[in-house]
């Protein structure tokens, strides 16, 4: 069955070439073999005849040999009708039959479709999570923060490091692995020549980002479900933040210092900026 091609069953009639009688049969359109993209008509004969079918005239068939052929009059369930009460009998068994036919090829579709979800489910679930992780960083360089992309790098290189290697499929990825990777980010080094470990909140930051990339990969279809929702995040410490108080900065302001020093210290305590951020300001920003 080709995918997304609706297979129709339709109860029709064939005249009989000895006899005033017409055989019911059923058609079903279009059917496709498996390796072929060519459609075909199945027809099934239901051994039975009618002889007493009433015509639609206002539906007419293609003129054979100077004739015109109307086609049969259905009701709205689509049975063809009959004079007789037996022949009516007979196009309602032959319905019948085509209603079971019908959800045959409909079943068939269906699993179909969910075979080829599987078989493309099981090729993603073998896509490289690091280079998934890479491709979404690519897309955040355009519109979020140095400082964001600056850490989902940083996040991949710790995830990578975790690895031990430089490929992880997304059929790795279960609990254990994302409950072994939070356990490791607690502890992880800090980057560039420091020494020691990165701050809890810090391997926070960095388990949110792991999070929100498997969440994109539950969305975009590497994953089977939205696993990321189930781990527990790594819990934020409260950090102690110095500040002057308003009578200590009244003492800074009266304090003989270099100018600039003291504007940017008061600028500084009054905005809660950090020194780094007063530096790049200009008069754009």
């Amino acid at each position: 069955m080709k995918r997304l091609d609706y297979t129709k069953v339709s109860v029709k009639l064939k005249k009989s070439e000895w006899r005033d009688e017409w055989f019911i049969y059923l058609e079903a359109y279009p059917v496709y073999e498996t390796g072929s993209d060519k459609p075909k008509r199945v027809r099934e004969y239901l051994r039975r005849s009618i002889t007493t079918p009433i015509w639609d005239k206002r539906r007419s068939e293609r003129a054979v040999a100077g004739r015109i052929k109307y086609k049969p009059k259905r009701d709205d369930n689509g049975v063809i009708q009959c004079k007789s009460k037996q022949d009516m009998e007979t196009c309602l068994y032959a319905d019948g039959v085509r209603v079971l036919r019908q959800k045959e090829y409909d079943n068939m579709a269906l699993f179909t479709e969910q075979q080829m979800e599987m078989a493309e489910q099981s090729e993603r679930s073998k896509c490289n999570v690091l280079e998934y992780i890479e491709k979404l960083i690519k897309e955040r360089e355009e519109t979020a923060s140095e400082s964001i992309v600056v850490n989902w790098r940083r996040l991949h290189t710790l995830l990578s490091m975790f690895a031990k290697c430089d490929y992880i499929q997304f059929s790795q990825i279960d609990m254990k692995y994302i409950e072994a990777f939070r356990s490791f980010l607690i502890k992880a080094p800090q980057g560039g020549s420091k020494k020691g470990t990165i701050s809890r909140n810090t391997a926070s930051t960095y388990f949110s980002i792991f999070k929100a990339a498997l969440k994109q990969a539950f969305v975009d279809g590497y994953l089977n479900c939205d696993i990321a929702a189930k781990a527990k995040n790594i819990m934020f410490q409260s950090a102690r933040r110095e500040y002057l108080s308003l009578e200590e900065l009244n003492i800074l302001a009266k304090t003989p210092c270099d100018d600039i020093l003291k504007r940017a210290a008061l600028f500084s305590a009054l905005t809660g900026m950090r020194h780094s951020d007063i530096q790049k300001l200009n008069g754009q920003r």
